[in-house]
């Protein structure tokens, strides 16, 4: 029976680790809702456009310039090269399309965050 608790608890430890590993972005923007989200693999970028049009990749501020000579030296390398676009529901269009335009340049899988629709 102690065998049993011992797995119990390692397993509530592993559970307790893994979820806080789930990254959470510093940078504050109002997602989209959507009818349904699919949650995806954590990708090794994740470009934030606040609504005032200012680029960030993972937390950290950018110049639009930079940003896909960065994106193509951070991905460069990787078997199937993804990132996510955290856009504030409020974004001008032409900023998230600028960011698709990367992707599709240099066919990098990308994933658009919502919250799902209550």
């Amino acid at each position: 029976m102690a065998s049993m608790t011992d797995i119990i608890f390692l397993l509530l430890i592993f559970f307790m680790i893994t979820s806080s590993a789930i990254s959470q972005s510093s940078i504050e923007v109002k997602l989209p809702t959507a009818d349904t989200t699919n949650a995806s693999v954590q990708d090794l970028a994740v470009v934030t456009i606040k609504e005032d049009g200012n680029y960030f990749v993972n937390d950290k501020p950018i110049e639009k310039g930079e940003l896909e000579q960065y994106l193509v030296n951070t991905l460069k390398g990787e078997e199937n090269p993804s990132f996510t676009i955290r856009a504030d529901e409020n974004t001008k269009h032409k900023d998230v399309v600028f960011v698709m335009g990367i992707a599709e340049a240099h066919r990098f899988n990308l994933a658009i965050a919502t919250i799902q629709e209550n």
